[in-house]
């Protein structure tokens, strides 16, 4: 089954790329990534959420690329940014940030119609221990995620990982939100689900692209959406953090489109 966007689609209608698209995928995640590097410098105790979105904007345009997110579902910012017990889908604003606050930034851009999407966490002021701790089991969850995302594996392989992982530390995998197919399009099958069982869901295929973005509490894994209609929260207020990188699946394995060019996926790459 073909269509306009180009490759075939699965029975369940993931989309399979050609290996040309993804030169175009490295291209857009590249320019994602490298705003979260920039931003990086900016997030200190004092600063508002709004600034940070301001920047992102600001460099997107730059760089003559689109913001995903703007307009997207009546949204009007360039990045969501989410503080502390924020899940996901934080709105930017006028609120300062505090010493240890930790938050994700994440950021879409459509690069020559290709989307580049990708979040990392960040910390404002000293790190405390306990966030620290969720900070790095997220980020080791996410490339758990990665490790087993290969061809003849399943998404469930790759939601059973991420689980198991989070769940040995003694934390909990947001079961609300997902990753997704991306390319031409923001949002695509399948869902990426960050649990699961082993051997169930879909098989991965050479040529699939989507998002691992789990989402990690450090309480119970129950979120709800404000009444924003965007906020979402952990329902008994403990801390949460989430990593995302957008993939690609190849004969042998996955590349990642969206590896920080600096070396400043993780918040502590200063120490």
């Amino acid at each position: 089954m073909n269509n306009d966007h180009g490759g075939r689609l699965t029975r369940e209608g993931i989309r399979i790329h050609d290996r040309s698209d993804f030169a175009s995928m490295h291209k857009a995640g590249e320019l994602a990534a490298r705003i979260l590097d920039e931003v990086a410098d900016l997030v200190f105790v004092g600063q508002t959420t709004g600034a940070l979105d301001e920047f992102i904007q600001k460099r997107v345009e730059e760089e003559g690329a689109t913001s995903a997110t703007i307009g997207y579902k009546g949204y009007q910012h360039a990045s969501c940014i989410s503080v502390n017990h924020v899940v996901c889908h934080g709105i930017p604003g006028d609120k300062k940030l505090k010493d240890g606050d930790i938050l994700n930034i994440d950021v879409t851009v459509i690069v020559d119609g290709w989307y580049g999407d990708t979040s990392r966490m960040y910390v404002a002021g000293k790190l405390s221990r306990k966030a620290e701790r969720l900070i790095q089991v997220t980020h080791d969850a996410l490339y758990k995620g990665i490790d087993a995302a290969k061809p003849g594996n399943t998404f469930g392989d790759i939601g059973h990982a991420i689980q198991s992982f989070v769940e040995a530390n003694r934390m909990s995998v947001v079961r609300d939100f997902c990753g997704h197919g991306l390319g031409r399009v923001f949002h695509a099958p399948p869902n990426v689900l960050h649990y699961g069982r082993a051997g169930t869901g879909p098989r991965l295929e050479e040529g699939m692209f989507f998002t691992i973005e789990p989402m990690v509490n450090l309480g119970r894994p129950e979120t709800k959406v404000l009444a924003d209609d965007w906020t979402a929260v952990t329902r008994d207020k403990s801390l949460s953090a989430q990593f995302e990188h957008s993939i690609g699946i190849t004969s042998d394995g996955c590349e990642i489109f969206t590896p920080s060019p600096t070396g400043r996926f993780h918040p502590t790459y200063r120490s």
